[in-house]
């Protein structure tokens, strides 16, 4: 059965997703889908009524929320085991989701990144408020996840997880900022898990496509943000 995912171009969650597909070494086909676009399109709300990306369809099964869609990736095909076995090691991934998620998600893309970054590459004006704001935010963000990185290699140790495909991508973002790279390199922990998960090849092949990304005032959907 093809396995297609739908979403968007620069939205994190899509390539939260990606990163789950390639560390599976699965083949698959990406559909673009511009969530900020409109109307959505509503063949897509007839797969996704909220409108937002990512969307997963294996065959005849359609599957929309990133969370559900990586660990249905990692429980439903053969390859590398991206869930730990141990039951505190994946409480631990789950809780380093549910950080990422709850309060990162907001200051270090859709302040930081979108506003200092995004929207400037685009000759949109940007909020420095906003990045400000970001910032002040991020820090409580990047002290909880500097006190739960473990040594080694990934962010729960030995072994890549979850947890490591879902805050990667944010942190991506996040790092681009000049400021923002700065300010995780006070987190020696994080700052280390970084610079080793920037250079995994995953992470390379699932960097977005910015010379795709049409300029303001162009015909094309404007798009508000990184999604």
């Amino acid at each position: 059965m093809s396995v297609v995912l739908h979403g968007y171009s620069f939205s994190v969650y899509r390539r939260i997703a990606r990163l789950a597909l390639e560390e599976k070494g699965l083949a698959y086909t990406c559909v673009e889908v511009d969530p900020f676009a409109t109307p959505v399109p509503e063949t897509y709300l007839a797969m996704h009524p909220f409108g937002r990306v990512p969307t997963l369809v294996h065959g005849d099964f359609v599957l929309y929320e990133t969370v559900a869609i990586t660990r249905y990736v990692d429980e439903a095909f053969d390859g590398p085991p991206l869930q730990p076995d141990e039951p505190r090691q994946r409480a631990r991934m789950q809780q380093v989701i549910s950080i990422i998620d709850s309060y990162g998600y907001w200051p270090l893309v859709r302040q930081v990144f979108s506003h200092g970054v995004f929207r400037p590459m685009r000759s949109l004006p940007g909020d420095r408020d906003q990045v400000s704001q970001g910032l002040v935010a991020s820090a409580r963000v990047l002290h909880a996840l500097e006190r739960l990185v473990a040594p080694g290699p990934f962010f729960l140790g030995d072994r890549i997880s979850l947890a490591d495909i879902h805050l990667a991508p944010m942190v991506a973002y996040f790092a681009a900022a000049p400021e923002a790279a700065a300010m995780i390199s006070h987190y020696p922990g994080l700052s280390d898990w970084w610079t080793r998960m920037a250079d995994r090849p995953t992470m390379q092949q699932t960097i977005p496509d910015w010379t795709s990304l049409a300029p303001a005032g162009t015909d094309r959907p404007q798009s508000q943000g990184p999604g």
